[in-house]
């Protein structure tokens, strides 16, 4: 089966870890059929060398340059537009696939072609691969995954494959500066989408300190705020589950870091 790669680079990525993200993408079990690199606004020399490197001895991997900087989620838009698989696997540019990752996504796609998501679980890494430091658990099975999507994120991001018609049927990703992830998931589950996730880690997601900071923003709790009572008011989800994550998310923004970190680590992950 053929498949798609989408990735999206932008001006403050990491050139180091740009390049073992596409290394690992290009080395593949199942060689990718294309990898859409769409360069969300202009992008320093350092990186572009690690693409103009890979894409010499790569014949795969197609730049999409957008002129300026869009957002994540217009910039993957931009890209599924380009892909001419039907079935495209994420990927970021800072995490490491495993090397069978996209064969066993595509494995499940071949033995149940109703489906319209394949995510798998990740390890969560600190410096290299070797440091693990937690891992993030998903549901498993269709009806799982609904209902746990109803308060939390039933897939990791950049570890999904999915079908680019489904994607495009509820419009494509939402114009947010974050969680885009989340809009998606909860208007295709909300549209009949069916998903399942592999029972192992087939991705390194890159960790730092710098994660939670990150996620200690006004901006990210009031967007996935918003986004929650979108998935009310369509009828995804009750005033309960709606009512739950906004209160969740508001005592997580309050929270100074260190106790953050520790609600992390002892309750929404498992630790390595």
């Amino acid at each position: 089966m053929k498949y798609s790669v989408l990735m999206t680079v932008y001006k403050k990525d990491n050139p180091e870890y740009l390049g073992l993200a596409l290394d690992s993408m290009i080395n593949q079990s199942a060689k990718p059929d294309e990898i859409v690199l769409v360069e969300d606004g202009p992008i320093p020399k350092t990186l572009q060398k690690v693409v103009n490197d890979r894409k010499k001895n790569c014949k795969v991997i197609k730049s999409v340059q957008l002129k300026q900087n869009v957002g994540l989620g217009r910039a993957l838009n931009e890209g599924i537009k380009e892909c001419k698989n039907e079935l495209i696997a994420r990927m970021d540019a800072d995490d490491i696939s495993e090397h069978t990752r996209c064969e066993k996504q595509l494995q499940r796609f071949a033995k149940d072609d109703s489906l319209d998501i394949v995510g798998c679980l990740v390890e969560e890494f600190s410096g290299t691969i070797d440091s693990v430091v937690g891992y993030r658990n998903v549901p498993l099975n269709n009806d799982e995954i609904h209902k746990y999507a109803k308060r939390r994120d039933p897939f990791n991001h950049p570890a999904v494959m999915y079908k680019k018609s489904s994607v495009l049927k509820v419009g494509g990703y939402g114009d947010y500066r974050k969680n885009q992830d989340t809009d998606l998931w909860i208007r295709m589950l909300h549209d009949g989408c069916r998903a399942e996730n592999i029972n192992e880690c087939l991705l390194h997601f890159r960790f730092d300190e710098d994660t939670y900071r990150k996620r200690k923003s006004w901006v990210n709790t009031k967007l996935l705020i918003k986004i929650r009572r979108n998935g009310y008011k369509i009828g995804f989800s009750s005033l309960g589950d709606y009512l739950t994550v906004a209160t969740a998310q508001l005592a997580l923004f309050c929270m100074p870091i260190w106790l953050q970190k520790l609600v992390y680590k002892k309750v929404l992950r498992k630790r390595a």
